[in-house]
């Protein structure tokens, strides 16, 4: 071999390294972790700095990237091509495209983008500098054609650059959420506390709320020492109260409020003027989200509201700590019984109590049921069926098996759930 084809070998070899860099170090940057970077540059890692900066004008490193690539490929294929050509004549053409497509394909593309996608955060850390200094060279030739792109693009209403809406980067950061992956109670744990967080503006108080039902209240109209019982009988600090019917909440009653005044009255209850006693109540629409109820808590420095619907009528009651469980799961205090309405079977599947929020079992059991249309899992049961189910009968809805065991008048009292999963088991089990 001459020392020419030697010299030009050398070049081409040269420039297929090159080639595989920029692949590279294009995987990489685009591929990194940004939360990771960022994490770093706060830390004072300039290089993570540079990464983040050369995201930012993602157009500009792409453009810069490319046309270093296209440049040190075409001149390889030129130089390969000729050197060919003078060995083989005509034919050497053929020889060095087909030499050429191999070479750059595999070692050029492939081989270093491949292991880029493996190790994007230190590849990234590594090449940010050089590319940073070679997008900067590169920048008045790249942005004349990024200006070209976009006048080519604009006739079909194409816009470059355009940012994520709303919905698109909630949607990226619930993707982010699920590939935080790991079966570990704490992974598990934090995903749903993430995921509740989004969920906040989407859920209404309504839907967390402590129904009317379950609310202890206490009529004013009561004897003195019927009222003080009820309170100190109650597990509660906060006990709404009420004249003649219990949609005319009056007031909120607190029960260091009701201490003092024992005290103060050397505890002759007949003296205490319950009236004047209780809290001025704050009411509040059941359709308020929780992220707008949570904010209000907060401007107010309350931690109770009474929940009315659009007439006016009570609904229930809302504390801070009802919201605060949507996010981290359930607060047990000294006061709290164990949470009921969920009991697991051998087979996979679940019996639940009709009132069971579909959050709550979704949060437990990592499901994903529905919860647009109704709040309870018998609610959803009825809203799929279109009716009001007997007992016995069952139905088959976004993958799940649900039979009703209990039904008292117009209530579904009880149900059993069986997730895809335990009703594929059973069918298996069944063909064996």
């Amino acid at each position: 071999m001459t020392p020419e084809l030697l010299i030009t070998s050398g070049i081409i070899l040269v420039l297929l390294v090159l080639s595989g860099l920029f692949s590279g170090s294009e995987t990489a940057l685009t591929a990194a972790s940004r939360p990771r970077m960022h994490s770093l540059s706060k830390r004072g890692d300039r290089r993570a700095a540079i990464v983040l900066a050369l995201r930012d004008r993602n157009e500009r490193l792409i453009g810069g990237i490319l046309l270093g690539n296209n440049l040190v490929n075409i001149l390889a294929s030129a130089l390969a091509t000729s050197m060919l050509m003078g060995v083989f004549g005509e034919a050497g053409v053929v020889y060095a495209t087909l030499g050429m497509t191999f070479l750059v394909l595999v070692f050029a593309e492939v081989l270093p983008k491949t292991w880029a996608l493996s190790h994007a955060d230190n590849m990234s850390l590594k090449v940010a500098p050089a590319v940073n200094i070679l997008v900067s060279v590169l920048a008045p030739v790249t942005h004349a054609i990024y200006v070209v792109v976009r006048i080519t693009l604009k006739p079909f209403g194409i816009v470059l650059g355009a940012e994520l809406g709303r919905e698109q980067a909630e949607e990226e950061l619930r993707g982010a959420i699920d590939l935080h992956e790991g079966i570990e109670p704490e992974t598990r744990h934090e995903r749903q506390m993430m995921r509740s967080i989004l969920d906040l503006d989407e859920v209404e108080v309504g839907e967390i709320m402590t129904h009317r039902k379950k609310v202890s209240m206490i009529d004013l109209d009561d004897k003195p020492d019927g009222i003080v019982d009820q309170v100190l009988d109650s597990q509660f600090t906060r006990i709404p109260v009420y004249r003649d019917d219990q949609d005319n909440v009056v007031g909120i009653m607190h029960t260091k409020e009701l201490l003092r005044e024992l005290r103060r009255h050397k505890g002759e209850v007949s003296k205490i003027d319950f009236g004047e006693l209780p809290a001025e109540p704050w009411f509040i629409p059941d359709t308020t989200s929780l992220l707008d109820q949570l904010q209000a808590f907060r401007r107010r420095r309350e931690h109770f509201a009474v929940v009315v619907d659009e007439y006016g009528s009570l609904m229930g009651i809302v504390t801070l700590e009802d919201i605060l469980e949507e996010i981290v799961g359930e607060i047990e205090d000294e006061h709290d019984t164990p949470v009921s309405g969920v009991r697991p079977q051998p087979d996979g599947g679940c019996i639940v109590d009709g009132t069971v929020t579909i959050r709550d079992l979704n949060r437990e059991f990592d499901w994903n049921l529905p919860d647009e249309e109704a709040a309870t899992i018998a609610g959803l049961v009825m809203y799929e069926s279109r009716l009001i189910p007997d007992k016995g009968q069952t139905f088959t809805f976004h993958g799940f098996r649900f039979e009703v065991l209990r039904r008292v008048r117009n209530q579904l009292t009880s149900l059993r759930v069986t997730p895809p999963g335990a009703i594929a088991a059973a069918e298996r089990k069944e063909a064996e």
